[in-house]
């Protein structure tokens, strides 16, 4: 029984995602994947949770002056690393896009993941608000994940994965995300997670693990060259 309460709550949480996708639909749309949800358990410092917020703000207002209903734009930060997603109508918009962002205070690093297409139109975004919804609430359901280390967001079926984690935390969650109807592939865009932060425990089935680079260098699996379409 509990566990249906579970799961149930967790389709509720997917259906309000979607909703408040919905009622702000528009050919350009900027945001973050969903708010943080307990500062004390986010593995990013408080400053950066407070940075990453302005950050996705500020790029909704600057990105809206510069493109209008021109482009679709979706802007996501986590530990000051943005990611944009979406579609604009030229190889020119594309790089004003991550000009725009660059000059945003606190900012890292880009990860441009736009596409030079037409905008998608309400029935592509909505399949993608309920695939992201779908992944987080895998997420939570996963005892040897902790769901606050991820930020999802997903584009055109493809699935971003931004945290501060593991290898075999990394792993766990892009096999997770894989197995959701409707991805087309995962693209991983993490941080390796220190030591002394917490994590949930280990599975009792072996995961073979990703290499992480050197300490402090971000790792990711780049879209296009060694990114594994689900099967």
């Amino acid at each position: 029984m509990k566990h249906s309460i579970r799961s149930l709550s967790l389709v509720s949480i997917a259906a309000v995602l979607l909703a408040g996708s919905l009622a702000g639909c528009a050919p350009l749309l900027v945001a973050g994947a969903a708010g943080t949800a307990l500062m004390a358990t986010d593995r990013r410092t408080s400053g950066a949770q407070l940075d990453d917020e302005a950050i996705e703000l500020r790029a909704a207002v600057r990105l809206r002056e510069n493109f209008g209903d021109n482009a679709h734009l979706n802007v996501t930060s986590y530990n000051r690393q943005v990611l944009l997603t979406g579609e604009v109508p030229n190889d020119a918009a594309r790089q004003r896009a991550e000009q725009v962002v660059a000059g945003i205070d606190n900012v890292r690093g880009i990860v441009n993941e736009l596409a030079v297409m037409p905008v998608t139109g309400l029935g592509a975004r909505s399949g993608d608000v309920l695939i992201t919804g779908k992944v987080r609430a895998s997420f939570v359901d996963a005892s040897d994940l902790q769901a606050q280390a991820f930020k999802v967001v997903t584009e055109r079926g493809v699935v971003y994965l931004m945290g501060r984690v593991t290898d075999r935390e990394a792993e766990r969650a892009t096999s997770i995300a894989r197995g959701i109807g409707g991805v087309q592939k995962v693209v991983r865009i993490f941080e390796p997670a220190n030591a002394d932060m917490p994590r949930a425990p280990a599975p009792t089935t072996s995961v073979a693990p990703t290499p992480v680079p050197a300490s402090g260098a971000p790792f990711r699996t780049e879209p296009g060259a060694t990114a594994s379409p689900v099967r």
